[in-house]
């Protein structure tokens, strides 16, 4: 059997030279991963030593791979069953949302008043029944007054001087007429533009 001479303490590295070497080799595992390992692997290059190098192009390849394989497995997941009926179940959804807003107003009503003149509109409702609407005034101001009668009763739910427009609901106290009544007091023609949706089971217009 062949055995080693074992060194002298004389030979070995003292304390200050393995200190030296560990930091020697710390800063240049450093500058490798700076100068060679960002730029090849992730396209990052801080120091610009790539432009000599070159390897800067090798790492942003690798990461569009990575992320085309990121959008490859997204795309799988899409192919699983519950994520599809999910999405088609959202898809539905979005559908219905936007065929409600494209059909949301079920009626129109427009008409010019000139000065002084006035009109009504009236929606027959039933008790509970709840219609939405939308006013629109161009070329001026009116003065309305959102008002209901039937079977003996009356009611004001609105009043409005000098409007412009306006937004909201009539929810029906009683079976009966609810509507408005609209009078220019201005001295120009204007135009008045309501759009209606909800529960009624007629719109009559008059004078």
């Amino acid at each position: 059997m062949f055995n080693a001479e074992k060194p002298s303490l004389e030979e070995l590295p003292s304390s200050a030279q393995l200190l030296r070497s560990t930091i020697v080799a710390a800063l240049t595992a450093i500058v490798v991963l700076v100068t060679v390992v960002l730029p090849a692997e992730y396209g990052i290059d801080p120091t610009g030593a790539d432009k000599a190098l070159g390897l800067k192009e090798m790492g942003d390849i690798k990461r569009q791979l990575s992320e085309e394989a990121a959008r490859d497995h997204g795309a799988d997941l899409r192919k699983d069953p519950q994520p599809m009926f999910i999405g088609r179940v959202f898809d539905a959804l979005v559908g219905a949302a936007h065929a409600q807003e494209s059909t949301a107003w079920t009626n129109k009503v427009s008409f010019d008043l000139a000065p002084g003149d006035t009109r009504e509109l009236k929606l027959k409702m039933k008790k509970g029944d709840v219609a939405e609407y939308h006013m629109v005034v161009e070329g001026g101001r009116v003065n309305f007054d959102l008002h209901a009668h039937g079977n003996g009763k009356s009611i004001t739910y609105k009043k409005g001087r000098g409007s412009t427009g306006l937004k909201g609901e009539i929810v029906a106290a009683f079976d009966g007429e609810h509507g408005w009544f609209w009078r220019n007091r201005d001295k120009t023609d204007l135009t008045v533009t309501v759009q209606l949706r909800g529960t009624y089971s007629k719109l009559k217009e008059g004078k």
